[in-house]
């Protein structure tokens, strides 16, 4: 797999490698998608989605921020074209998007029902506060579209003392979205149903 390279700070963390790599599955992007994501940050996961989308949007409502987006992209190889856009969503939401990443919990509900009404195939939200997860949660099950909701917990290995500890992240809930998907099928990855919720954004 391609390496990721940051070398601009937005002074906001990436999303974690690992919660990409779950992520980048959840999306299920091919090279025929538009994807769009809200809040676009360090860029981290826009650069990991030009990798399969044959188009990118991505939205920043920070102009500092969208100009990291910017500079990490130029720094990997990807194919996809990319529109870069400095604006708070749902404002300028692409109307020919086919999956959405919402990296953040702000104005969700809008950008949700916007997305929706446009006809996205897919949205997946981040979260990383467990209020913002339920809620988020909610919302997406009121308008009948949670598939899935995880709760991603990681710990990164350490030297200490000539023996291995565990330095552990925050838990980020991710919430996948389908339009239909709240109808109590399975989920189609062969894991159980399980009846339990979180959520973050």
């Amino acid at each position: 797999m391609q390496a990721t390279r940051l070398p601009n700070d937005a002074k906001a963390g990436p999303t974690k490698p690992e919660v990409r790599a779950v992520l980048a599955r959840k999306l299920a992007l091919g090279p025929d998608d538009h994807f769009v994501e809200v809040g676009s940050c360090t860029g981290a996961v826009t650069i990991e989605a030009a990798r399969r989308a044959g188009r990118v949007t991505a939205l920043e409502r920070k102009a500092e921020r969208l100009e990291t987006t910017r500079a990490n992209l130029d720094a990997n190889e990807h194919d996809a074209e990319i529109s870069l856009v400095n604006a708070e969503a749902p404002e300028r939401l692409p109307a020919d998007g086919d999956v959405l990443f919402l990296g953040g919990s702000r104005n969700y509900e809008r950008v949700l029902d916007e997305a929706l009404a446009a006809g996205y195939d897919r949205v997946v939200m981040n979260v990383s506060r467990l209020e913002v997860a339920g809620e988020a949660a909610r919302t997406f099950r009121d308008r009948d579209v949670l598939d899935e909701v995880l709760c991603l917990q990681m710990a990164t290995g350490y030297d200490l003392a000539g023996a291995t500890s565990f330095d552990a992240d925050n838990p980020v809930y991710m919430l996948v979205g389908e339009p239909g998907a709240g109808d109590g099928s399975a989920p189609d990855d062969g894991s159980a149903a399980a009846d339990n919720s979180g959520g973050d954004a």
